[in-house]
């Protein structure tokens, strides 16, 4: 499955904002995910991406076009096309010299309800008990039902345990 660049690499990074430990540096999470160009965060930034991040893992449990329209409703979101740094034309969804945080709301939300849109079924949390991560399934298939082949086995085994002992 293809996703434009705001349903997949701006979901993905809504997934990397949900599952971060709560004392993550966000600075450092915004530059491994690719989120250029960084400029600082400030204590206000960092609150207010801590609180987002509290709405957007709301979408991972139960995404509704209510839920979604206001994500959007909540942002800065004023969508134009860029060609900075010599690529080719794509959109943004806020100014580009918006403050960080308002850039990553307006972007992460942009991208799951574009993911929405195209399949809200690829939008998930894992289904091993006690796990609660969340994840953008990009399977062929699209039957992703756990955030990591980890959780999967961990899941699959004990199914095969409890087989074997009946």
């Amino acid at each position: 499955m293809h996703f434009n660049p705001y349903g997949g690499v701006a979901a993905e990074l809504a997934v990397r904002l949900v599952n971060a430990a709560p004392d993550r540096d966000l600075l450092e999470l915004l530059d491994e995910a690719g989120y250029k160009p960084i400029r600082t965060l400030d204590a206000r930034q960092i609150a207010e991406l801590r609180r987002w991040t509290t709405r957007l893992e709301e979408v991972f449990t139960a995404p509704t076009v209510e839920l979604l329209n206001g994500l959007l409703a909540e942002t800065t979101s004023r969508p134009y096309i860029s060609t900075h740094d010599g690529r080719a034309p794509h959109l943004h969804y806020s100014a580009e010299e918006a403050p960080t945080d308002e850039r990553v709301k307006a972007y992460t939300a942009a991208g799951l309800a574009e993911l929405f849109c195209e399949n809200p079924d690829r939008i998930g949390r894992c289904a091993r008990e006690g796990c609660g991560l969340v994840f953008v399934d990009t399977s062929r298939n699209g039957r992703r039902r756990f955030c990591s082949t980890r959780c999967s086995n961990r899941v699959h085994v004990a199914e095969h345990r409890v087989r074997r002992s009946e």
